[in-house]
């Protein structure tokens, strides 16, 4: 699945970080961790793996009559996408915007700020081979 086509609804993120975490799944591995963790129901949890199996998020294969899930999609390219659509949604597309509203609203560390120069030194250097 291409990267721009990946769109995921919150309760599909749900579901897919237990893919993620941890796969192969089984429906039964699968219904104990969203028990656990978001508190869905085992029907709930089968009709969502159903679905998504459905849209080609997720491949179910049947293994000694039992149904295993594995994620069909990286969750880097999720998050890539996910990060563009808010982005361009909430910013306008711009980073420095971002960058101004989430430090003015939260205390950056000495290590999460060398984080960003490195981040931004290795940006200006990409743009360089332009």
């Amino acid at each position: 699945m291409s990267e721009q086509s990946i769109s995921l609804t919150k309760t599909e993120w749900n579901l897919m970080e237990c893919l993620w975490e941890a796969s192969p799944r089984t429906g039964r591995e699968a219904t104990d961790y969203m028990r656990k963790h978001v508190g869905w129901t085992r029907s709930t949890t089968l009709t969502m793996l159903r679905r998504m199996s459905e849209k080609g998020l997720i491949s179910c294969e049947e293994k000694e009559g039992v149904k295993v899930y594995t994620p069909l999609i990286k969750r880097e390219d999720a998050v890539i996408r996910e990060t563009d659509d808010f982005l361009k949604r909430v910013y306008k597309g711009s980073i420095s915007l971002m960058m101004s509203a989430i430090t003015k609203r939260q205390e950056l560390t000495k290590e999460e700020i060398d984080e960003l120069y490195a981040i931004l030194r290795e940006a200006e250097g990409r743009d360089g081979e332009k």
